[in-house]
């Protein structure tokens, strides 16, 4: 049986939770200050991109087949 990489999947988390700060404040800032409002978005993105990657990899090694015996 293949076992699941739990750190990975904190990590993931961690990047979603940090996704969620960042587009609440892309929210606060979007009229009285664009600039940062973009950067927050831009932040937001790259952290998706590696909670994603995370969570691929997770699945990836828990779909690959066991070489246990």
């Amino acid at each position: 049986m293949t076992q699941i990489d739990v750190n990975q999947l904190n990590r993931a988390k961690a990047n979603v939770s940090l996704t969620q700060e960042l587009l609440t404040k892309a929210i606060e800032k979007a009229n009285s200050d664009p600039t940062l409002a973009q950067e927050a978005i831009k932040q937001a993105s790259n952290e998706i991109s590696s909670a994603l990657t995370a969570v691929t990899q997770v699945e990836k090694s828990s779909q690959a087949p066991s070489t246990e015996l």
